[in-house]
């Protein structure tokens, strides 16, 4: 007989509770749902269930990212030669992904206007609001990596935006999905005025220069590509929490070329609002690998800091929500560090000379 260890057995215990409460919300939906009968299917006890999952919406969210990431995740072939080409492509990978019929309950549940009614407090409208503006940079950095020769302006964020608002809006309660898909491609003809200054970043505080070393994380699953991404090589790593996941955008437009650009997601209630944006941003991604080839993928890597090692690590002892912190690599060491509003901004454009650790001991 085959003796398990603490870690595969609490493993084991996960997926069991999670097998259950699966069939509990397909068959009663979250409302309706017991944690009790979650724990009669699983064959535990209440306290076995609790003890994986810190409520029932923690473990609702669990249960629609397990679904999520465990899909078909087609990677498309060549990403289409236009515009509308790739916005229509983007459309109907998005639309493919939603029931035609009410055959499988749960999987209306990954839709948003479903989770509005669950996740309605505060912290969560502020998470998927912020979220919303994470998915319009990443569909826009996809649209701007293919060459421009419409005389179009290079940032597409507005007509992303556009776009996620037509597709998360009434209109796929009320009207023809293929109609939606149509008018997403005939967007990509529009001629939109979209340019990049936000008036803060002038009073941004210019990132602190130092000479630290730099110990990397534990690899953590790149939730653009799906692959494992490491934090060892030069460039800019930013911890952002829930509430400022926009300053993405401020890293990715101050990045020098070469940089290696990781953003870690942090928050101060992993179980349900490190979920919901986990769940948000997954379900996103899939769709945009199905609709755009590696080649147009964002040049961002995205990654959930559910334990706070990335935060740790450049040193954030007590990351929360409203985190915004960003260190500059290279050479195995920190050698720019910014905190605060601006700090993926200030540690992007830092300027450090160029000198080697020798160098810099003489």
């Amino acid at each position: 007989m085959v003796r398990l260890t603490r870690a595969q057995q609490q493993e084991r215990t996960r997926a069991t509770v999670l097998a259950a409460a699966k069939a509990e919300f397909t068959e009663r939906g979250y409302i309706e749902a017991k944690v009790d009968r979650i724990a009669e299917r699983a064959d535990l006890t209440r306290g076995a269930v609790y003890s994986n999952f810190p409520s029932k919406r923690a473990l609702y969210l669990a249960v629609l990212v397990d679904v999520v990431e465990h899909g078909d995740d087609r990677i498309a072939p060549s990403s289409p030669p236009s515009m509308a080409g790739a916005l229509g492509g983007f459309a109907r990978a998005w639309l493919h992904r939603l029931p035609l019929t009410a055959d499988d309950p749960l999987a209306h549940q990954v839709r948003l206007p479903a989770l509005a009614g669950v996740f309605d407090d505060e912290p969560a409208r502020g998470a998927l609001a912020q979220a919303s503006r994470l998915e319009a940079l990443l569909l826009a950095l996809a649209l701007e990596s293919r060459p421009s020769a419409d005389g179009m302006t290079a940032r597409q964020v507005r007509r992303a935006e556009l776009v996620l608002r037509l597709l998360n809006g009434p209109a796929l309660d009320f009207g023809d999905p293929f109609d939606v898909a149509d008018a997403c491609e005939h967007l990509g003809g529009l001629r939109l005025a979209d340019s990049w200054a936000p008036p803060h970043l002038p009073y941004v505080e210019p990132a602190r220069s130092c000479r630290e070393p730099w110990t990397p994380p534990a690899e953590l699953p790149d939730l653009i590509s799906g692959r494992p991404v490491g934090f060892a090589e030069d460039g800019v790593v930013a911890v952002l929490g829930t509430s400022r996941l926009a300053a993405a955008e401020e890293l990715v437009r101050a990045a020098r070329p070469g940089d290696r650009v990781v953003v870690a997601v942090v928050t101060g209630d992993p179980a349900e609002t490190g979920r919901l944006v986990q769940l948000r941003i997954s379900d996103f991604t899939h769709c945009l690998r199905r609709a755009f080839a590696p080649d147009a993928w964002p040049r961002l890597h995205l990654v959930l800091d559910d334990r706070a090692l990335v935060a740790a690590a450049v040193g954030v002892p007590d990351a929360d929500d409203a985190t915004e912190s960003a260190v500059r690599i290279r050479g195995g060491e920190l050698v720019a560090r910014a905190d605060g509003r601006g700090a993926a901004h200030a540690a992007a454009t830092a300027d450090v000379p160029n000198t080697t650790p020798r160098e810099a001991t003489t």
